[in-house]
Formats: C-alpha cells, structure tokens, sequence
C-alpha cells in the first residue's frame, strides 16, 4: 500500500508540473485569450483590489454570467500578488487532484491496490483534462475533486462533509446544479443512501430555482447566458423546460445528428475498456451534462476540448469502478488499463499544439513582448482577445472585434494591436481600420511599431 500511495503522490504532483507549464507557455506564446483568462483574472484582480468586478470586455458583473462566486475565494490569492498564473495554478492542481478521491473510491469499492492506482493514471490521461487545462481557466475545475469527494464522503455517511463539498460545488457554475440534482438521485435510488441524496436535490434543485430566477437576472438582465443556445426549443427557461415535454420531435430532432454521434464517440470511447451495460448506474450523474451538450446548437459543447463535458468525468470513472469492482469491464488488468488510456491520451489530447497552432503568431512574439513592456499599467486598455488576458489588470480593456469599428476611442489610454494576426472575432482589415484613425488621432502618439504590432498611446496617463 506505502508503495502504491507513493505511485499516486508522485502521478499527482507530476500532473500539477506538467499541466501548469503548458497552461503558462501557451499564454506566453499569446494563445490565451480575453475569454475565458481574461474574463476571469480581470474580475479576480478588481475583487483583490475592492473595485467591483465588473468584466470591461463584457460589460456586466462576472456572477451574471454563471454565478461563480467561488472566484471570491480564488481572488484571495491576488491579494498576496495579483498575477495570472494563480489562475493556471489553481486549475492544475485541482484536475489533478481529481485523482486522489477517486484512487480512495476505486479502494473502497474493493479493486486491488494496482488497479486502484491504474485507475487514478487512467483519470489523469483522460484527454479533457490535458484539453481543459489548456483553454484558458474556468471555475468549475474546482467543482472536479469536489465531486469525487462528495461521493467519498455520501459513502462513507459521512454527512457534513458531503454537505460541504456540495455547497462549494454549486459555487462553481450554476449548471453544475442539475448535475447536484442528478448525483441526488443516484445516491437515492441507487447507493440508497437516503440523506445525502435528499440533501443533493434540496441543495441542487434551490440553487438552480435562485441563481436563474434571482441571481443572475439581478447581474445580467439578459438573463441566463446559455439560453439561445436553445433558441429551437424555446426563448426563456420555462419555456424550454416545457418544450422538452410538449414538442419531443423538436427534442429528437435535436439528439439524433451526426454531431452528437460524433460527441458521444469522444466522450465514452477513452473509458469503453472499462464500462459494462450492468454497472452503468453511476451515469445517471451525466444525464444532465450529456442532455444539455447534446440539445445545444453551439458546437464546442460537442468536444473533448472545452469545459462543457467536465461534471461527466466523475460519473465516467464511477462508472469503471463500479464495473471493475464486479469483475466486468473489457480491461481489468493495471498494466493494460494504463495502456489504453495511454492510446486514449495520444489519439486524443491535444499536445500536437504546441508544435502548430501555439506558433502561429510566433513571428511577432518578440515585437508584442516589447510592446506590452511600454504599457502603463494604469489607464483603459483596447486590444485584441489574444493580448487582452496579459492587461486584465486595470478596470477598462475593450476588445477590437467586429462591431467594434466605431468604438470612441477617447475612453482609451492605450492601444496595442497585432494587425498580422488578430485573432478571434476580428481581422486585419479592422484592426488596420483602426490604426489608421489613430495615427490621425492628434490625441494618441504611435510609441511603438514593429512586425505589424502597432501601440499607441497618450502622452499623459491620468494618476
């Protein structure tokens, strides 16, 4: 056992290195973008600061987006010194230690000792967390191990801390509480473990009736962000929820395409060694994630890439347990779970980046480095989303997107644009557009020119 535990502790703490170096080089190429790193390290800096954190790019109050109030939390560590690679650390170490409830979970269910450590390895090389890792920072990384706990705990009857985790859970995202709600419902019917499943669904089904009904309008008056991703099944919550119901061809419609045939494919095939069709319970946590992802017209809800499948990860790896525990499953053996966990992570995790697309703008890196050097670090910011999480720092940074060309540049102290690559929801033709209006600008002075990146700025900064 000392020797599997130190297996574990080393894969643990080596999976924080790796994943916080390649989080950190990809924003050192510039390939972290205004949303989500500059989202959120912009809002983490304001709340450090005591200003309030509202996201300039966005123009509402971060918990109006998915009422993420655990960033309070994360903010603290900017008071010791504001930087972004808080946010790099704080997600590396929380996909990482995923791994160390559910190696305590694969024990408990019974696996052996190799088994359980295989299972941990087999977590750790799940391509969404590689994935996840490198696009940019989302608070619900948190909610991961916290998850894997709450399960520990609800087995262990241990109440309180089941309790605990659930509460800092639903701090994460606001959809992580229908998946709070799920998990209520296996507990219940399934691990007949009746009072954290009833304290799941109060829990879960509470916050949900709070934060879409009270909290987010009350920040956003659009309301829930997510909801035109819906638009064929309805324009508000209660209608969609209706829809679902009433219209089941519009849901069919929905569920049967290519894509998310594709989707499920990503999604289950890293784990299929494992899984059998008579210890699928555990998944009835994922109905919630799978039914959203898959009901959704936007296409990064349908990847192994972005944040959307992440509350199905601990149900998955329950799922395996489950089935290892009771001598079924595919691959049974450490040895050959890690290896086709390792063919899993090869075919899958996106590392290949590093050798392509993280060197697209390779050419200017030297010209952008030596721009964002002269940049006051006080006064409103314009900028393209690729630059914009290295300036988060301050109260004002605008993005220069379409529909942006008129923007009144007179709420600005600087401007630093790339116009060979523009990146995200813009082009060089704008951002050229814009250059040329600033150097007739006799407000703005170009401080700096070099491989098409342009930073102009104002003589006088206000204090």
């Amino acid at each position: 056992m000392k020797r599997d535990v130190g297996v574990l502790t080393w894969m643990i703490g080596g999976s924080m290195m790796v994943l916080l170096m390649c989080s950190s080089l990809r924003h050192l190429l510039f390939q972290s973008t205004a949303f989500d790193l500059g989202y959120f390290d912009q809002a983490a800096y304001l709340i450090s600061q005591g200003q309030p954190p509202v996201v300039s790019f966005w123009g509402f109050h971060f918990l109006g987006g998915h009422a993420d109030w655990i960033l309070y939390f994360v903010a603290l560590l900017y008071k010791v010194y504001p930087s972004v690679y808080w946010l790099f650390a704080v997600q590396a170490i929380a996909l990482s230690l995923g791994a160390l409830p559910l190696w305590h979970l694969a024990c408990q269910a019974g696996l052996k000792e190799g088994q359980a450590t295989a299972i941990a390895a087999a977590y750790l090389l799940y391509p969404l967390i590689f994935n996840l890792n490198l696009f940019d920072f989302h608070p619900e990384v948190i909610a991961l191990p916290l998850m894997l706990t709450a399960v520990l705990a609800a087995r262990l009857d241990q109440v309180g801390w089941f309790t605990v985790c659930l509460v800092f859970v639903l701090g994460c995202r606001d959809a992580l509480s229908l998946t709070v709600v799920a998990m209520g419902v296996w507990l219940l019917v399934f691990e007949k473990k009746r009072g954290c499943g009833a304290i799941a669904l109060f829990l879960g089904m509470g916050w949900f009736v709070i934060v879409t009904q009270v909290l987010i309008p009350n920040f956003r008056p659009g309301g829930v962000e997510a909801v035109p991703r819906y638009a064929y099944l309805g324009n508000s919550l209660a209608e969609i929820a209706q829809n679902l119901i009433l219209k089941p061809h519009l849901v069919l419609g929905g569920l049967f395409t290519l894509a998310n045939l594709e989707y499920l494919c990503l999604l289950f095939l890293p784990v299929i060694w494992g899984l059998s069709w008579r210890s699928l319970a555990p998944l009835v946590g994922v109905i919630p994630t799978l039914t959203m992802n898959l009901l959704s017209t936007l296409q990064t809800q349908k990847d192994l890439v972005h944040q959307y499948s992440l509350p199905a990860v601990p149900f998955l790896f329950l799922a395996v347990i489950t089935a290892l525990s009771q001598n079924r499953g595919w691959v049974q053996s450490r040895r050959g779970i890690i290896l086709c966990s390792l063919i899993g992570f090869l075919a899958l995790a996106k590392v290949g980046y590093f050798g392509s697309r993280y060197l697209s703008s390779l050419d200017t890196w030297n010209a952008t480095r030596t721009a964002l050097a002269q940049v006051s670090p006080k006064g409103g910011v314009l900028t393209t989303a690729a630059i914009a999480p290295h300036v988060t720092h301050r109260s004002v940074v605008k993005l220069a997107v379409t529909g942006t060309e008129s923007t009144d540049l007179g709420q600005f102290n600087t401007v630093l644009l790339n116009v060979r690559h523009p990146g995200w929801m813009s082009s060089s033709e704008l951002l050229q557009g814009f250059v040329n209006r600033l150097q007739q600008d006799t407000h703005f002075k170009l401080q700096y020119q070099h491989d098409d990146v342009y930073l102009f700025i104002k003589p006088q900064v206000p204090e």
